[in-house]
């Protein structure tokens, strides 16, 4: 058996900043990662990190734009917190060798973004999020650091309420393992693969949500689930809204700059869930672009000049040429939205902490909730440092005096045991088959709008397709790389948090931030200024509520 006072799940941003954190507390780390930790997903973000550090902005400023942006649902107390660490957590990073842009004077380059009343987003180039990976790595490899990289994350070994560690799966053996540990950090990333259309990576299958939804941990707010307006129409392909804080336009088939519309004042830089749903009012009501894979608009940056567009969006460039044949430089890029983060996750404090004893969680799988209904990008890179730094820090702390893990044999058979039991079977359902139709459920009950009859019918489609995974069959018998078994591991979890997230968004009857549904077009605040917590049952999700928490901003009329 493995023993480490921490394990941390997950290696991206959130993972290795929660590694390192507890390393210099001088505790014992592992870290599991399905990926190796430069695959991660982190290394996908674009456009940039926030942090008030320009003389015209603030950090009061910046709590402001995210407590509007989330819709006043974000807890006020995390978000004061968050926003207050943004400057030493980026000069921090830049200390570590993240190379960012700057501007002619040698300061920090920023850009401006959606919800933001200044440019606060400091970037390096459209690569941020990767080139804020490589620079942690890097300072972490230097670390004493036991990394079991491609291993899956099967189950969380949980007693009487408290965590004692994790079975996984060692993808390059095909063996189970058991990992006592004194504390697990989940920093696994979301759930984006619930949906078809996702700026997600393939990865992105809520693995650790779902484990700490099994062992018993409260997961908060999943209704919410935001949609990137410019994703590259066919592949999804996330086009950074560091695009439009560039300058971009977005404009219909009548070539009209439609955004004046929707948000007067700030027009491509509202909120990332105004945006999304202009494109899609625009293409409903009948002024977009058709073609073969359906309604979309346009996103202009010819305007802006080739040295400008080709210096300051370099992968923006090569992702249009690539993979839809459109120079940027000279052509409109087409655009719709597409599921690109989730607001909820597992429900923790200021410091990672959830309701089990000795488990936490950072990032993209965690829910502080300093999103709300609707995370202003920029945001989540800064999330992913500052929350990693806090849980690692706590799950050091805890380690420190926790009484020494239990593990027992039965941990690793009962983990195993329905693995197992897909590859046993002659015959039964086929993972990427389930996948497919939770997919299309989701897309069809669960969008950009939404209302009861469709939610409902969604519910119900989840519900069968989950009893249809009861009989999944894993096909291939190979012990090793076996992503087949991996394939039906995931589509359990994504079932599992799909559900989750549908009947949360069936129970929420009104409209707030990115849950906007066309039977309760309103923000109620008298009833639903709360957060969503759901704990599993035998039957589904059951739910509860929690207040938000307030400070200083009273809720208003979001308008942009």
């Amino acid at each position: 058996m493995l023993r480490h006072d921490v394990v941390v799940v997950g290696a991206g941003l959130a993972g290795q900043r929660a590694a390192l954190a507890a390393i210099e507390a001088g505790r014992d780390v592992a870290i599991v990662s399905k990926l190796h930790p430069l695959r991660s997903h982190s290394g996908a973000a674009q456009g940039g990190i926030n942090a008030a550090v320009g003389a015209e902005d603030s950090v009061d400023t910046h709590i402001f734009d995210t407590v509007k942006g989330s819709d006043y649902l974000g807890d006020q107390d995390a978000i004061e917190f968050f926003c207050r660490e943004a400057g030493p957590i980026v000069v921090e990073m830049e200390h570590f060798g993240t190379i960012f842009s700057r501007s002619d004077d040698g300061s920090l380059a920023r850009r401006p973004f959606g919800g933001a009343h200044f440019p606060r987003t400091i970037y390096a180039a459209d690569r941020t999020g990767l080139a804020l990976l490589q620079a942690l790595w890097e300072r972490l490899g230097s670390e004493r650091l036991t990394l079991y990289a491609e291993w899956d994350l099967v189950d969380l070994v949980v007693r009487d309420g408290r965590v004692h560690g994790l079975v996984a799966f060692d993808r390059t053996s095909g063996e189970f393992a058991e990992i006592a540990a004194k504390a697990v950090v989940l920093a696994t990333g979301p759930a984006g693969r619930v949906y078809a259309k996702t700026t997600n990576a393939h990865s992105c299958t809520g693995d650790g949500i779902a484990a700490a939804y099994a062992a018993g941990a409260f997961l908060k707010d999943m209704e919410f689930v935001q949609f990137h307006p410019t994703a590259l129409l066919e592949s999804s392909i996330l086009i950074t809204e560091g695009a439009r804080g560039e300058g971009g336009l977005l404009k219909n088939a009548s070539g009209e700059q439609f955004m004046v519309r929707y948000a007067p004042h700030v027009k491509e830089l509202a909120s990332r869930d105004v945006v999304s749903r202009a494109i899609v009012t625009e293409v409903k009501e009948g002024r977009g672009f058709s073609g073969p894979f359906g309604g979309y608009v346009h996103l202009e940056l010819m305007h802006l000049g080739r040295e400008r567009v080709e210096s300051r969006l370099t992968e923006i460039c090569d992702f249009a040429r690539r993979f839809a044949g459109i120079d940027p430089v000279t052509e409109p890029i087409p655009v719709y939205p597409a599921q690109h983060y989730m607001m909820g996750g597992i429900g923790t404090d200021i410091h990672g902490a959830t309701n089990l004893t000795g488990l936490y969680a950072a990032g993209e799988a965690a829910c502080v909730s300093i999103h709300g209904a609707n995370r202003l990008g920029g945001n989540s890179l800064l999330e992913t440092l500052v929350f990693g730094r806090e849980a690692g820090r706590a799950a050091a702390a805890y380690a420190a005096t926790a009484p020494a893990p239990e593990m027992h044999a039965s941990d690793l058979e009962a983990a195993a045991a329905p693995l197992r039991a897909w590859s046993a079977r002659t015959d039964g359902e086929d993972p990427s088959t389930l996948r497919t139709e939770m997919q299309r459920t989701m897309e069809e009950c669960a969008g950009i709008y939404r209302d009861a009859a469709g939610m409902l019918e969604g519910i119900q489609r989840l519900r069968a397709l989950r009893a249809r995974f009861e009989k999944v069959r894993v096909v291939d018998r190979s012990p090793v790389y076996n992503l087949n078994l991996t394939d039906a591991l995931e589509t359990g979890h994504l079932l599992e948090l799909a559900e989750v997230i549908l009947v949360g968004a069936y129970a929420r009857t009104e409209s707030r931030g990115a849950h906007a549904r066309t039977d309760f077009p309103k923000r109620d605040d008298a009833r639903w200024m709360r957060h969503t917590l759901a704990r599993r049952t035998p039957t589904g999700p059951a739910l509860d509520y929690a207040p938000v928490a307030f400070t200083r901003f009273e809720p208003t009329e979001r308008v942009y």
